[in-house]
């Protein structure tokens, strides 16, 4: 476990410091419900990994290891602000314009109107505003079909608006962001992030796909529920298929370094007028305002950026982005003004891990007291063979 490394240090953030150590209390709180099986958390403030551990173990078994800060979890969609900074390298080194119309870069890509696939552009794919309908395909690829048939049928889908008009949440869309990136460069998409993001933040359990998570030295086994018992599975192939949307495996450590690159100390990596471009708002998300109880207590506006979502937190600019795929839950927010960072990795299909999530936010902000947890007694888990 990496302690809290920036408390009692020269200029340490005293209010950091009490939502840290209140977070940590809150976790274990969490894991002693029995509800949750493992849980990792990472907290970064004033360029400094202040918290990196991990909670409860990586299967719901008796005598399974423990989870660590390097403990490797599906991190699913927060994969996609990966997606979005690469695509910032190559607008930045002008291989690219956010406004490059996709059939420029893909001649063979195509809507059901020919004019409106003309007008689709690289900001289009990455702040979802392709005028498809929300998930376009998304149940046919957890049917096991195939990324490339699934982007030939996108021919098919019925346009719900005009290109750029509203917004619908994609992942096989989206993730044409990979075919733009192989044809600009002649390498294959995990490959060129692996060595231009992973390997100079220092990333070093990151990687992509089942078989890198199931090599891992540490990793988290995905839990579903049966009964009222969980029961580990075998990580499913489905979205590893759209790497650029939720193809990533991470470590709380990891997601710490890239929250860390995000809020500009890796200057070196992401530049400052980098990052303003990937942050920066692109379209309204309103229905994000009201899918939670702190979110309708909490959010003024939302909006998607380039493969991140920008909130209004209580007058607090948040970057966020959470993620779901079978067995794992992920959440992650930046404060960019207070220079704040969390992580939340779990490996179970339980919502009770998310309430730590405004709970640290309100502390650091110092907002008044909510129980986003409500957390039910503790009891003793229960072991799944």
């Amino acid at each position: 476990m990496l302690g809290l490394l920036a408390i009692g240090a020269k200029g340490a953030d005293p209010q950091v410091e009490q939502a840290v150590q209140a977070l940590e209390r809150d976790a274990e709180r969490v894991i002693a419900t029995g509800q949750v099986v493992g849980l990792a958390v990472a907290v970064v403030a004033h360029g400094e990994i202040v918290l990196a551990r991990g909670f409860g173990r990586v299967e719901a078994r008796r005598g399974a290891p423990s989870i660590g800060e390097r403990t490797v979890f599906r991190i699913a969609s927060l994969s996609k602000t990966i997606a979005g900074t690469y695509a910032g390298l190559l607008v930045a080194e002008e291989r690219l314009r956010w406004d490059t119309p996709v059939v420029n870069v893909l001649p063979g890509f195509t809507l059901a109107d020919p004019e409106q696939t003309a007008l689709v552009t690289v900001n289009d794919l990455l702040a979802h505003r392709s005028g498809l309908p929300r998930h376009t395909f998304d149940l046919d690829l957890e049917g096991d079909q195939p990324y490339p048939l699934l982007v030939e049928r996108l021919a098919q889908a019925r346009l719900e608006c005009p290109v750029g008009a509203c917004y619908g949440y994609q992942n096989v869309a989206f993730s044409l962001i990979g075919d733009i990136g192989f044809h600009l460069t002649g390498e294959f998409y995990f490959r060129e992030v692996e060595r231009r993001l992973f390997a100079p933040l220092g990333m070093e359990d990151a990687s992509f796909g089942r078989e890198a998570l199931e090599q891992s030295a540490s990793w988290a086994r995905p839990h579903v529920r049966r009964g009222r018992q969980w029961v580990a599975v075998r990580p499913k192939d489905t979205y590893y298929r759209v790497q650029p949307a939720a193809g990533v495996n991470a470590s709380a450590l990891d997601m710490a370094k890239w929250m860390l690159a995000h809020l500009g100390h890796r200057q070196e990596v992401l530049p400052s007028e980098l990052l303003a471009a990937i942050h920066s708002p692109q379209i309204a998300t309103e229905r994000e305002l009201v899918l939670a109880p702190w979110r309708r207590a909490r959010l003024r506006a939302a909006y998607y950026a380039r493969g991140w979502r920008v909130f209004d937190y209580a007058g607090e600019r948040l970057l966020f982005h959470g993620g779901a795929v079978q067995g794992y839950r992920a959440m992650m927010g930046i404060l960019p003004d207070r220079d704040f960072g969390i992580v939340l990795l779990w490996n179970c299909e339980s919502a009770l891990p998310s309430g730590l999530f405004p709970t640290v936010l309100d502390r650091v902000l110092d907002l008044p007291r909510r129980d986003w947890l409500e957390l039910p007694p503790a009891r003793g888990s229960r072991a799944v063979g």
